[in-house]
This record gives C-alpha cells, sequence and structure tokens, in this order.
C-alpha cells in the first residue's frame, strides 16, 4: 500500500503527462490544417492529397480506438500509452523529414496509430489515479488540456509556420511527446494490467476497423454515388461487429454494458450526439466570417478562439462541480445551453453583430465545458476497473465519430444548397440556408442528447 506522499507525488505526475499528451493532439490536428497551404505549395500537392493529410490520421485513430482501450486493459495501460507516445512522436518527427506528399500521407496514417493509444489510455489512467472525490477535478483540467490544444494550435502553429515553414511544427512532436515519456517513465509505477491474461478479440477488431475505414472514407467524400455505397457497408458491418461482440467471451466492447449499464450507454449517446451537433459551428463560422463578413484570417481566428478559451478555463471548475453535486445533471445542464446556442446561432445573418457572437461563442463554450467532464465522469466511473481501457477507448471514439458524422451532414447541405459554387460574397443567401439548415439539424441533435443525458438522472 503506496504512502500518501507516494500516492500523491503518482497522481501529480499522472495528470501532468496525460496533459501534455491531451494537449499534444488537438494542438496537431488544429495546426495541421494551417499547415495544410504550405504543405500543398512544397510539394505541389492536389486538394484531394491534402484532404488525405487530415483523413488518414483521423481514419488510423477512429479504426483503433476500441482496440487500443482493450489492449490497455490487457496488458497494462501504462505500456500502451508510452508505446503510443513513442510512435507518435517518431512519426512526428519523421513527417518533418517526409520526401514527398505520399509519404506525409502514410506516416499520418501511422501517427494516428500511435494517437489512438494515446487517446484510448489518458482518461482511464486518470480515474484509475484519483479517488472518487478528486476525479471530477482531475478530468476537467484533463480536458481543460484539449482545449487548450485546440486554442492554441492555429495561432501558435501559424506562427510557427510563417518563422520557420511546415516541417518546424512536426519538430514539435517529438520534443513535447518525449518529454511526456520521460516523465512516465520516471515516475509512473507499472500497474497492474486490469485483464490481463485475456485473449484480445483479433476478428473482431479486424471487423471494427473496416467498418470505421468505410464510415469515415464514406463521410468525407459524400454525395459522391459511390460514397453511399460505403456508407451501407460500413453500417451493415458495424452492425456484425456488434452480433459477434455479443458471442465473443472476450469482447472488445462489452455489449452486456450497453444493455444493462444506462450510464454508460446513455453517456456515450449523449457525447456521440454533442460532438456531432457542436463540431462544424466552427467550420461554418469560419467560413462566414471571412468570405461574408471580409474579416481577416487572423480577425476571424482570434474571434473563434474564444470558445475553446472558456472552455479551456471553465473545465477544471465543471469538473469541480461533479465532485460536489450530480455530475449527469450539470452534464444535461451543458447540453441544454448548446441546444439553446445552436438554435441562436442557425438566426446569424450578414446584419449580426459583433456583440452578438462573442456572447454566442461564450455561451456554447460554457455549455460544452459544463458537459463534457461531468460526462467523461459519469461514463467512467460507472464501469469495473477492469474494462476502464475499453470504455476510455469507446469515450474517444464516440467522439471522433461524431465530428465526422457532423462534416458529413455538413458536405450534404452544403451540395444541396451549392452544389459545385465556389462560395463567395454572391452565394450569401445560399450559404446562409445551408449553414441556418445545419445548425437547426445540429440543434435538434443537441436537444435529443439532453433528452438522452436526462434519462441518466430519471432511470438513477
Amino acid at each position: 500500500m503506496p504512502s500518501a506522499s507516494v500516492a500523491l507525488q503518482q497522481q501529480r505526475a499522472t495528470l501532468l503527462v496525460v496533459c501534455i499528451a491531451q494537449f499534444l493532439m488537438p494542438f496537431m490536428m488544429s495546426a495541421v490544417g494551417i499547415a495544410l497551404p504550405t504543405i500543398g505549395l512544397e510539394f505541389g500537392a492536389s486538394a484531394r492529397q491534402l484532404g488525405l493529410v487530415e483523413t488518414a490520421y483521423v481514419a488510423a485513430a477512429a479504426m483503433c480506438l476500441l482496440g487500443m482501450g482493450r489492449l490497455g486493459d490487457i496488458c497494462g495501460r501504462r505500456r500502451i500509452f508510452r508505446l503510443g507516445l513513442v510512435l507518435f512522436s517518431l512519426t512526428g518527427g519523421l513527417i518533418a523529414l517526409a520526401p514527398t506528399i505520399v509519404t506525409v500521407i502514410g506516416l499520418r496514417f501511422a501517427q494516428g496509430v500511435g494517437g489512438s493509444m494515446v487517446m484510448a489510455t489518458t482518461m482511464a489512467m486518470v480515474i484509475t489515479a484519483f479517488p472518487e472525490g478528486q476525479r471530477g477535478r482531475a478530468l476537467g483540467i484533463a480536458v481543460a488540456a484539449v482545449y487548450a490544444g485546440i486554442s492554441c494550435g492555429p495561432f501558435f502553429g501559424g506562427l510557427l509556420v510563417s518563422a520557420l515553414g511546415w516541417r518546424a511544427l512536426f519538430w514539435l512532436v517529438p520534443l513535447l511527446g518525449g518529454l511526456a515519456f520521460g516523465v512516465a517513465s520516471r515516475h509512473l509505477a507499472v500497474e497492474a494490467a486490469a485483464a490481463a491474461g485475456e485473449p484480445l478479440d483479433v476478428r473482431g477488431w479486424l471487423v471494427y476497423a473496416l467498418a470505421i475505414g468505410l464510415l469515415v472514407v464514406a463521410a468525407t467524400r459524400l454525395p459522391q454515388p459511390w460514397a453511399w455505397s460505403l456508407l451501407l457497408a460500413g453500417a451493415l458491418l458495424l452492425g456484425l461487429f456488434v452480433v459477434l461482440q455479443a458471442r465473443t467471451p472476450y469482447p472488445l466492447l462489452q455489449v452486456a454494458l450497453l444493455r444493462h449499464n444506462s450510464a454508460f450507454a446513455l453517456g456515450n449517446l449523449a457525447a456521440l450526439l454533442n460532438y456531432a451537433g457542436t463540431f462544424g459551428l466552427t467550420f461554418f463560422l469560419s467560413l462566414y466570417l471571412q468570405l461574408l463578413r471580409g474579416y481577416s484570417p487572423r480577425e476571424a481566428g482570434s474571434l473563434l478562439l474564444l470558445q475553446p478559451l472558456v472552455q479551456a478555463l471553465l473545465s477544471p471548475l465543471c469538473g469541480r462541480w461533479s465532485d460536489r453535486w450530480p455530475a449527469q445533471r450539470l452534464a444535461t445542464a451543458g447540453m441544454l445551453l448548446c441546444a439553446l446556442g445552436l438554435w441562436q446561432a442557425s438566426r446569424i445573418d450578414l446584419h449580426t453583430s459583433l456583440a452578438g457572437l462573442v456572447v454566442l461563442l461564450l455561451v456554447l463554450g460554457g455549455g460544452f465545458a459544463l458537459f463534457s467532464s461531468p460526462n467523461t465522469r459519469v461514463v467512467l466511473s460507472s464501469v469495473p476497473a477492469r474494462h476502464l481501457g475499453m470504455a476510455s477507448g469507446l469515450a474517444a471514439a464516440m467522439r471522433t465519430l461524431g465530428m465526422t458524422g457532423s462534416m458529413a451532414l455538413i458536405l450534404l447541405l452544403l451540395n444541396h444548397h451549392l452544389g459545385a459554387t465556389v462560395i463567395g460574397a454572391a452565394q450569401a443567401p445560399a450559404f446562409l440556408a445551408a449553414m441556418t439548415a445545419s445548425l437547426r439539424l445540429f440543434a435538434g441533435l443537441c436537444l435529443l442528447a439532453v433528452l438522452v443525458s436526462g434519462l441518466r438522472g430519471w432511470r438513477g
């Protein structure tokens, strides 16, 4: 039994390495988006190839998250976390040396695998390290690191790319990843694997990975006719995966938990709806501010920083509240704020004031902070220790799939209203119609998430 001082040191070290990793992943996601034009110019890359730089990472992460979570239960989460840091950091350094755009795309896929190993284990490590009464606060700090990465990525990534080129951006990865790896190796104790000795369901993982890969590719290519076929195939394979998991003695996904644990099942469904409903707002507002209102990229980026900045500032506080009051009720209230904010956003037009936009972003940032930390606490605290890796991987998968679904809906509605027309001032009415329809749909998804989240309180 470790002493109080040793336990405190373990908690601090766990939170430090988790926060570094939680910052690094979204920082690179948002910063790489800023670097894409520069990468394209150097390699003479097509728009499709530049899209694959992002899609390859997202697809790899989504395909591996659930399996890596289960692997953490079997082999030890600290071990999988450290291996993920090594792979993520090593591929970052190799991308900085990449000679062709094809090499960049391939390495980004490998980096997505490393990222999935980290994302699938971080929150489970926090839950394991902290006692019941301190978990909300610790999770809030970890979630704040995510939003800090999102906030800093466009600004500091843009500065770095402008000053030193896009390759310098990827050299940051081994530096920060190496720091997290060093702290984890020196200060984190090797924990006993919760499901040691149990076999890994390789067949189930392959079916799941193929299903998610097809869904991600289809979502990025809608509304092309062949993408609908991929979407159907992915959905059928996902159904087959669930059937197989229910019949497998040692599955990747504990279907029984989804059937009999309402806190776990409804929390994951609420998270999926939340990310599907909120992720696309920044996409629309970025285009609206620059193409319809004449803001510069710097001005638009500075304004859009408000939402993740509020989320980063409020998440530790909301996490602390979830240690004192029913976390599911806080999450439901946060989701209601998101739904109201998105409905108000759907009323934006060419005459919406700057003050109105600022208030809107503040409300949405507060709502998401109030939802995210408490909901994560409810989900991960509702499962036994031996399934924490699986639960953490599933929670991360809900986030990735929700974001992917959000962009798929946006592509469909933009195609319906604008077709292949280039967005500009002349297309303002059609663009606003697409944005209004999308944001109303997203507000509806968030309202559904309010009902789903609220069911946890009614059902206990």
